[in-house]
């Protein structure tokens, strides 16, 4: 299995490198990956101990921070390195204020490469955030006497652990990992009924994460102006699906005031032929004195949505009416706001717990998802607006600490 596992590393690199040529994306994450050597390179020395935090992609970043964080402040005299394999992780956090001493990309998993990365410095102490697993390098950091973890892990019965052939998968994470730190209960009893009984029930450090938001600045200029006396609504991470539902918001409630940030702000251009009435959020930078009277506001700045739930009486958060994955729930929820969504959403355990203290709501539609957020901004219906943002502010206040729970663990 070891054999067909190398054959699949090497058979992904070459797909990676052949799709490059049609898709920036990757091409920008096989082209970072030929720096990742040289970066630990000029940061690090052998001797150099090291807490590395490895993140597949933007979200599981900012669930592994808040542990990362408390790591630095408790072992201050350790360096931080993290890594990532998505280019839409690596961009969106090395262009901002961060806490680690070397941002790259993970090398490829192949075993001369990997060996030469961890050589270049003494990790301590390494974490992958919720279940981006590299053998070869699990296995390497082993030999390093690195101590390894998971944190917020979530097992799911379709991974590979639980197929015919998963039995090779189980005896390398037996051997090369210390702790699991489970999200769920359910995601502990799939670990365990595999043998991964080095295991233990946390919670999701997200919650830690989306509560230490309430507590910084959430200013956004003119967006307050911009709202007046008037609900408003933010469509937050937005693909197609919930620009139909702003859509339907907009031609049926006027006196609604409507925050849309695309998932991808190369959706701007599309959404301002959709909403030619809409203003740009640059377009307010760039001229304060533009006329603010207006119903929609299209964001085509990154980096700030979680602050604009904060002025949000409601939020719908994309990605979840179809497959490419729900985006953040929690960090609208933590505001006290009642959050909608779509109902594809298999790999987030905490929209069920949010719909179930009805702080959520998920639809199968767009339609019936529209009708939904007109119904809670009708006054006529604002008591049932307030129990949902309050069902919302205590299912984020009722999780625990888990950033301390792991912390405890890992320092005992």
């Amino acid at each position: 299995m070891k054999l067909i596992y190398n054959i699949f590393i090497s058979l992904l690199i070459f797909g990676m490198k052949v799709f490059s040529l049609i898709n920036d994306k990757t091409k920008k994450g096989v082209e970072g990956r030929k720096q990742s050597l040289n970066k630990v390179k000029a940061a690090f020395s052998k001797e150099d101990r090291v807490i590395w935090m490895h993140a597949a992609s933007l979200g599981e970043y900012e669930q592994g921070l808040p542990v990362l964080e408390q790591l630095k402040e408790r072992l201050p005299d350790h360096k931080i390195l993290v890594t990532f394999f998505s280019p839409s992780g690596y961009e969106n956090v090395v262009k901002k204020k961060h806490i680690a001493d070397v941002i790259c990309y993970l090398p490829f998993d192949k075993k001369n490469t990997v060996k030469d990365f961890v050589s270049q410095f003494n990790p301590q102490l390494f974490f992958t955030v919720k279940y981006d697993y590299w053998y070869n390098l699990l296995a390497e950091l082993k030999n390093k006497n690195a101590k390894v973890y998971v944190i917020s892990a979530l097992f799911y019965e379709r991974q590979s652990f639980f197929t015919s052939y998963g039995k090779w998968f189980v005896k390398q994470l037996q051997r090369n990992v210390d702790w699991f730190f489970h999200q769920t209960k359910f995601s502990l009893a799939l670990a365990k009924s595999v043998g991964l009984v080095k295991s233990s029930v946390t919670g999701d450090t997200r919650f830690d994460r989306v509560r230490q938001l309430r507590l910084r600045d959430n200013h956004v200029d003119y967006i307050a102006d911009f709202i007046g006396n008037n609900k408003a609504i933010v469509f937050g991470s937005s693909w197609q699906a919930e620009e139909k539902i702003a859509a339907t918001v907009f031609r049926k409630n006027s006196g609604l005031k409507l925050i849309l940030a695309p998932h991808d702000l190369k959706r701007v251009e599309h959404l301002k032929n959709i909403f030619p009435e809409a203003l740009l959020y640059s377009e307010i930078q760039t001229s304060p004195a533009t006329n603010l009277n207006t119903q929609l506001l299209i964001i085509d700045s990154i980096g700030l949505l979680s602050k604009l739930y904060s002025y949000a009486d409601v939020a719908v958060v994309g990605g979840g009416f179809h497959d490419a994955g729900l985006h953040n729930i929690l960090e609208a929820a933590t505001f006290g706001i009642p959050v909608i969504f779509g109902n594809r959403y298999k790999k987030n355990p905490e929209a069920d717990d949010l719909i179930s203290v009805e702080g959520g709501r998920s639809f199968a539609d767009e339609a019936t998802a529209a009708e939904f957020v007109l119904f809670l901004a009708n006054e006529d219906n604002k008591e049932e607006l307030e129990t949902m943002s309050q069902n919302a502010q205590k299912f984020v206040d009722g999780k625990p600490n888990s950033t301390e729970i792991i912390l405890q663990k890992i320092l005992s």
